[in-house]
């Protein structure tokens, strides 16, 4: 895995700022926007993997971007759960909802092979700061 200089270069991060983008959005319609509860909630989610991965990268040490990657990893399956309450509220059709799980379980999935990969490299210090 190459080095990182800016988050902007982490798939994950980069399909995460896709995917917030995409929550605003249709949280902004219909019936979704006028449930605050649930489309502030499930926004604050969305914006909480993007910033974990950043905060997390920023911090520069190889514990603290595993414990921020976990963070986000948990704000994903947090997401998750959102989704199937818009669905079964009928705030999103089947197909808004299963183009927006696909999605979500691919940022998710992209998190865990960092974590993976950092937990197994060894790599102390900071190596992922620019």
């Amino acid at each position: 895995m190459a080095t990182f200089k800016q988050v902007e270069e982490i798939q994950a991060w980069q399909k995460a700022r896709a995917l917030c983008k995409r929550i605003y959005s249709i949280t902004n319609d219909g019936r979704f926007a006028r449930d605050f509860g649930l489309r502030d909630q499930i926004r604050r989610a969305a914006v909480s993997v993007l910033s974990n991965i950043a905060e997390g990268f920023e911090r520069g040490g190889t514990g603290e971007f595993v414990q921020f990657l976990a963070i986000a990893k948990g704000s994903a399956g947090e997401m998750r759960a959102q989704l199937y309450v818009a669905h079964d509220q009928s705030y999103i059709d089947r197909h808004q909802f299963d183009e927006l799980i696909k999605d979500v379980d691919e940022v998710s999935r992209m998190i865990n092979g960092l974590l993976g990969y950092l937990r197994k490299s060894g790599i102390k210090g900071t190596r992922f700061k620019r």
